[in-house]
């Protein structure tokens, strides 16, 4: 089984797109309706739907760190700093991830990218 992603609401959409011609899921919360969440409900919604939350958001991130601390379960978020990472890098960094690893593996993870 592959990991499938969700797309926080500011990721660029030739993120999403590359991915997908790669044969990666995605799923973007907008296509998800979700767009009008909160962050947490956000982090929770891509529990419900067992896909690894990708944002770019700083907040975000700091947001899935006091749930690791507090012990509150998510089904893994990996952040990318907008200013430290290519397009190219996040897609080809994101596909890896997408391929090589389970969907458990991540739970209350926080990871960072580029790797």
């Amino acid at each position: 089984m592959t990991v499938g992603l969700y797309m926080d609401v500011h990721v660029p959409m030739a993120i999403t797109e590359q991915l997908r011609r790669r044969g990666v899921d995605v799923l973007t919360a907008i296509e998800d309706e979700a767009d009008t969440l909160k962050d947490d409900e956000l982090l929770a919604r891509a529990l419900e739907l067992r896909r690894v939350l990708f944002t770019q958001d700083i907040r975000f991130k700091a947001l899935a760190e006091d749930w690791q601390r507090q012990g509150k379960a998510f089904a893994g978020l990996i952040f990318g700093h907008q200013l430290r990472g290519t397009i190219g890098q996040f897609v080809k960094d994101l596909d890896f991830i997408a391929q090589v690893s389970e969907p458990d593996e991540w739970m209350n993870i926080v990871e960072h990218l580029p790797f």
